[in-house]
């Protein structure tokens, strides 16, 4: 358990802390090695070292929402350090995508690289924590800082903005 900074623990807190860890690491360490790092592991685990520190501060009722938001601060800080942080992966999802053509497949996915790479960081931000990360309105919301209706009109923007790159981008 993480050493605490801050307010004293009790058993509840460390039963609460407990669940939060359970629940959410296997998303926190997907989230980062979606974005590319080679130390998902230590990333997740600062993330939630920060969690335990601000315990106090989370919101009960939008743990995972806040949980992105600190992991997007602690991605942002590993790469100002100059970590080893390769960004421009895609992972794979194993699917076959188009017909089963490896060569349009491999087509599509630099095609789709692209089109990410063209939009501006939020929106590449906004459109992957919806399409990775699953999350809906009210969730982008919590990660964002911003209200519901916001990050409603913030997903929609940043889908306008993919499909017009990935037009003007199409080769095929």
């Amino acid at each position: 358990m993480p050493e605490s900074a801050g307010p004293a623990e009790t058993a509840a807190d460390v039963d609460w802390f407990t669940v939060i860890v359970r629940e959410h690491s296997t998303a926190l360490v997907r989230y980062f090695a979606r974005r590319g790092p080679r130390q998902e592991e230590d990333l997740a685990a600062e993330v939630f070292a920060t969690a335990w520190r601000r315990r106090n501060d989370l919101p009960r009722e939008a743990v995972l929402p806040w949980l992105y938001r600190t992991a997007g601060f602690t991605l942002a800080n590993s790469r100002r350090k100059h970590i080893d942080l390769p960004v421009d992966a895609v992972p794979e999802s194993g699917a076959v995508r188009i017909d089963g053509d490896p060569e349009l497949n491999l087509l599509f996915d630099a095609e789709l690289r692209g089109a990410l790479a063209s939009v501006g960081e939020r929106d590449r931000q906004i459109l992957l924590l919806h399409a990775w990360e699953g999350l809906d309105g009210a969730e982008l919301a919590g990660v964002l800082g911003i209200s519901r209706s916001g990050a409603d009109a913030a997903l929609s923007r940043a889908r306008k903005r993919l499909r017009e790159a990935w037009g003007e981008r199409m080769s095929f």
